[in-house]
């Protein structure tokens, strides 16, 4: 993994920085004397990111943790997690609620808002849209750089609640985010509180034909690869769900593990993947 910087772009960010970076172990860069924004400041970062394939360096500033890169064509990409904005928030009030496809898959319904793993959180928009329905989410992501991403987004989703919407606060109290290598956690859930419904979003191979993906996805390729332990994750989590597991997968994709599921959700690009292990109950709230 390409990436040994995380910048701060204000002094009062300094502490927090250092800390953050050193929980990383990155080399913590000032960058606080150039004006927000500008042209010098986004150079600046810039040249912190050298790499022949690709580069990376974390920014922290006033809008807080984001991963800027140079991806593949040469571009400048910035990744944050989010669960306020404009976009996510449009999402939670005009998304469709229950009717949407991947809350079908889940089983959520009136009077049914199941526990959910998700075992591959990325950046957590699925796992935000799951609580929002009334789900109690786990959300595991072992990448640290990740995990850092969805930390802070956390974070000042939470900020942004106190101050501005109190629904959002309800939504962050049934997320809970756990840095745990999905596959051991699997393995270990008999000892715990096994959930409901184990959700899989694993990362697959990068199409031939890059520009139908997105730049956003290129990076996180780059950065984090493909999860080669994807059949050992569904073969695990069918042990560790109580009601169901689900597979999103790219629309024309094999099932994973070439594993056939008892019935798929498929949309213009996506597919969900349903393995059913047994009714979910009506009443079930947790």
């Amino acid at each position: 993994m390409n990436l040994n910087s995380l910048i701060y772009l204000d002094s009062s960010l300094k502490e927090s920085a250092q800390e953050r970076a050193g929980q990383l172990s990155l080399n913590c860069v000032d960058g606080s004397s150039f004006s927000m924004n500008s042209k010098a400041q986004q150079k600046f970062i810039s040249e912190q990111c050298m790499s022949k394939e690709a580069a990376f360096a974390l920014v922290l500033g006033k809008d807080g943790l984001a991963l800027h890169a140079i991806n593949l064509q040469g571009n400048n990409v910035s990744i944050r997690a989010d669960f306020h904005g404009a976009t996510t928030t449009y999402r939670r009030e005009k998304g469709g609620g229950k009717g949407q496809m991947i809350a079908r898959a889940i089983g959520i319904k009136s009077g049914v808002s199941p526990h959910v793993l998700d075992a591959t959180a990325g950046l957590g928009k699925d796992a935000f849209v799951l609580a929002s329905l009334g789900c109690r989410v786990t959300l595991l992501e072992r990448v640290p750089v990740i995990h850092a991403l969805l930390e802070d987004a956390m974070k000042r989703a939470r900020q942004f609640g106190v101050s501005e919407d109190s629904t959002l606060l309800e939504i962050l109290d049934r997320m809970h985010l756990d840095g745990a290598d999905a596959l051991d956690y699997l393995n270990e859930c008999a000892a715990k509180k096994r959930p409901d419904v184990v959700y899989l979003d694993p990362m697959f191979p990068v199409r031939t034909k890059s520009a139908q993906v997105k730049k956003e996805m290129q990076v996180l390729h780059t950065l984090v690869g493909t999860d080669d332990d994807a059949g050992a994750l569904l073969e695990a989590a069918l042990k560790c769900a109580q009601y169901r597991v689900i597979v999103k997968r790219p629309r024309i994709a094999a099932p994973l593990a070439d594993m056939a599921p008892n019935y798929a959700l498929e949309g213009k690009r996506n597919r969900y993947d349903v393995y059913a292990i047994k009714k979910m109950l009506d009443g079930l709230n947790r």
